[in-house]
C-alpha cells in the first residue's frame, strides 16, 4: 500500500471522530487536500502586515521588549505556545510562553469585555525555554521547558498563586500538553527527532502533585494502527531517559502541537510534517495529514502549534519563512487562514481563541527582525464560523 492510500484510509477510519464539536465526515474518501478554505483567498496583508480573508482585521496587542498598551509591564521575548481563559465581568486573559534560555516563563495579556487591555504580568519567571503547553479545565495553564530534562509548571492566568513544578509527569523536551477530561488524563508530546508521546493520569483529577506517567507503545512499521500505553518507571528521566525506558515506545519525528476534543487528541510532528489523531476509545493512531501524499506544493510545511475551533477547523501554525497559520476542515480541506509576508526568519505561535470563539490570538515568534527581541503578538477578529 503507498503512502497516499494509507493516508486515505487513516483519514476514512477517523469515522465521527469529533474535535471542537465538529464532527470529521465518515464519509471524507480522499486525503486532506489543498483547497480553498471557508473563508475565501488571502487579501494583500493590512496595517498590521498580516495577510487575511475578506471580513477579517487584525491589531497587535504586544511587542517583545516593549510596554503592553497603558499597562507598566514590558512583554517578553520569543513568544510562544500560549491559551485564553475567561476572566471576571465579561473578560478573558491570554497567556503565551517565552521561549528564551535561562529567562524563559510565562505572561498574562488581560482583557476586559469591550476588548480594551486592563492589565499584564508575569505568571512565571526562572525558568528556560518554555515553548508550548496546554490548558487544564479547572483554568490553570501548563508551561513546558523544551530541554533535555525539561519540566511542566502549573501556572495560574490571574496571578492569584505561584507558579508549581509538576515532575510527575516528566522530565523531557517537553512541547505541548493537552487535557482530556473525558478520560481525565494529559498527553504530552516530546521534541526531538526520537520522541515519544506520553500521557499523565493523575492519582486525582485536578491534582498533578502524583500520578503515572505512560508513554505510547505499538507497532513501529506502521502507520496508523492500534496501539496501548505502558508506564515509564522513572518519569525524572536520570540516568535513563523517558523515551528510552519502555520497549517498543512509539517515535515521533519531532513533536510539537497537541490538542484533545471529544474523545480524539491530535498531535503535529515537524520533521515529517504530519498531522496525527489518537482516538482514545478506539485505542488506535491514525495519520490525517502528510505532506509526503499531498501534490506540489503542499497546502502545510513546518507543522508546529495546534489549536481547535468550534467550527471543528483544526489551525495549524507554521514554522517556516513566509509563515501561515493553516485550517484544516472537517472535510478535509488544508488551506491558510492568514499568512506574515514579511515575517521571513520567524514563525507563528501560540494560536488561540477567546472564550467565545470570537477572536484569534498568535504571536509571530521573532518579528520582522528575526531576533528574539521582536516578537509581536495579534489578535484577529472576523465572522469566525461557530
Amino acid at each position: 500500500m503507498d503512502r497516499r492510500m494509507l493516508l486515505r484510509s487513516a483519514v476514512a477510519a477517523l469515522g465521527t471522530a469529533a474535535f471542537s464539536g465538529a464532527t470529521w465526515h465518515a464519509a471524507l474518501a480522499a486525503t486532506a487536500r489543498p483547497g480553498v478554505g471557508p473563508y475565501g483567498p488571502l487579501r494583500p496583508p493590512d496595517r498590521s502586515g498580516v495577510a487575511l480573508p475578506a471580513g477579517f482585521t487584525s491589531r497587535i496587542v504586544a511587542r517583545s521588549h516593549l510596554l503592553v498598551g497603558a499597562t507598566e509591564y514590558v512583554w517578553h521575548d520569543a513568544p510562544d505556545g500560549g491559551a485564553c481563559f475567561p476572566g471576571p465581568d465579561g473578560g478573558w486573559t491570554y497567556v503565551s510562553n517565552s521561549e528564551v534560555l535561562m529567562h524563559g516563563g510565562a505572561s498574562a495579556l488581560r482583557f476586559r469585555a469591550d476588548g480594551s487591555i486592563a492589565s499584564a504580568g508575569r505568571i512565571l519567571g526562572g525558568t528556560t525555554a518554555n515553548c508550548a503547553g496546554g490548558a487544564t479545565p479547572w483554568g490553570t495553564w501548563l508551561s513546558c521547558e523544551e530541554f533535555f530534562s525539561g519540566r511542566v509548571y502549573e501556572t495560574w492566568p490571574d496571578g492569584s498563586r505561584k507558579a508549581v513544578a509538576r515532575p510527575a509527569l516528566g522530565r523531557f523536551a517537553h512541547e505541548a500538553a493537552a487535557c482530556d477530561p473525558d478520560h481525565r488524563v494529559i498527553y504530552l508530546t516530546e521534541d526531538r527527532k526520537d520522541g515519544c508521546f506520553y500521557r499523565f493520569r493523575p492519582d486525582r483529577w485536578g491534582d498533578l502533585s502524583v500520578g503515572r506517567l505512560e508513554v505510547l507503545v505499538g507497532d513501529a512499521d506502521a502507520v496508523s494502527g492500534p496501539v496501548r500505553w505502558e508506564q515509564v518507571r522513572d518519569p525524572d528521566g536520570f540516568p535513563r531517559a523517558t523515551r528510552r525506558q519502555v520497549r517498543g515506545a512509539r517515535r515521533f519525528n519531532g513533536g510539537e502541537g497537541c490538542w484533545y476534543a471529544h474523545g480524539v487528541c491530535y498531535l503535529t510532528t515537524k520533521g515529517d510534517d504530519r498531522v496525527w489523531a489518537y482516538r482514545v476509545d478506539a485505542g488506535r493512531i491514525d495519520l490525517i495529514y502528510d505532506r509526503a501524499s499531498v501534490p506540489d506544493p503542499p497546502p502545510l510545511t513546518g507543522v508546529d502549534n495546534v489549536v481547535g475551533a468550534r467550527s471543528g477547523d483544526l489551525y495549524v501554525a507554521e514554522d517556516h519563512a513566509r509563515p501561515a497559520l493553516v485550517l484544516i476542515t472537517p472535510d478535509g480541506v488544508v488551506a491558510p487562514f492568514l499568512r506574515l509576508p514579511a515575517h521571513d526568519r520567524s514563525e507563528i505561535t501560540g494560536p488561540a481563541f477567546s472564550p467565545d470563539g470570537r477572536r484569534l490570538y498568535f504571536s509571530s515568534q521573532r518579528g520582522v527582525t528575526g531576533r528574539n527581541r521582536g516578537g509581536i503578538t495579534f489578535e484577529v477578529t472576523g465572522p469566525f464560523r461557530r
